[in-house]
């Protein structure tokens, strides 16, 4: 019998192997304006932070405001980089085929992102009506507040629910909502997560076995 009654998933690095991707075209733009980002190491500079946070240490580091068009921009390439690249994390489809409690995906991208890769990775028939994003509540990690409302939308408490998550930001969003958090640490570059995660995991094989 599990433990616990909901699973409450990130998006990026958790699901979807996006953050490379995603890092990657930012970096490219943000240097295309001077900010001189070497791409080795940015995916952990940037992982888990909210956009406008990525945007305002772009922003000093060039220093000046950000075109008004930064975000739109984005948004366009990166999803034209999506739709050549993106891949589900490995396992990930079995972990969720084999769930027996219910489950969600509660992330800080926004909305027709998190719909465009789950759909290009065949994962968006598991998550079609499950799915929470920072952007609808204006609320971003570490602050705990989609998982608040994805747990009560899903009607469990956080006491009933594990959050899994590969962000250290991620991590304390969910130990401030009051949530147990399993870290996956395939891509914890700076072995930030077993510090503070309930419990952590390097492969998706673990994870059903945890749960």
């Amino acid at each position: 019998m599990s433990k616990y009654k909901c699973v409450i998933f990130d998006c990026d690095g958790v699901l979807i192997d996006s953050e490379t991707i995603a890092v990657g075209t930012m970096v490219d733009m943000a240097n295309d304006l001077g900010a001189n980002i070497e791409k080795e190491g940015a995916v952990s500079q940037f992982k888990g932070k909210s956009f406008s946070s990525c945007m305002d240490t772009i922003s000093q580091l060039i220093g000046k405001p950000l075109p008004e068009t930064f975000e739109a921009d984005y948004r366009v390439k990166s999803f034209e980089a999506f739709k050549q690249h993106i891949k589900p994390i490995e396992g990930i489809k079995e972990v969720v085929q084999s769930l027996k409690v219910p489950f969600c995906t509660a992330s800080s991208g926004p909305e027709n992102k998190i719909r465009l890769n789950l759909g290009l990775t065949g994962l968006l028939p598991f998550f079609e009506n499950n799915i929470f994003s920072c952007y609808t509540i204006k609320k971003w990690k570490p602050d705990p507040g989609v998982f608040l409302w994805a747990a009560e939308t899903m009607g469990f408490k956080p006491s009933e629910c594990v959050v899994v998550e590969d962000s250290l930001s991620g991590v304390r969003a969910a130990k401030n909502g009051g949530f147990d958090v399993f870290g996956f640490t395939a891509h914890d570059y700076n072995n930030e997560l077993e510090a503070e995660a309930t419990k952590t995991f390097s492969s998706m094989s673990e994870l059903l076995e945890m749960i």
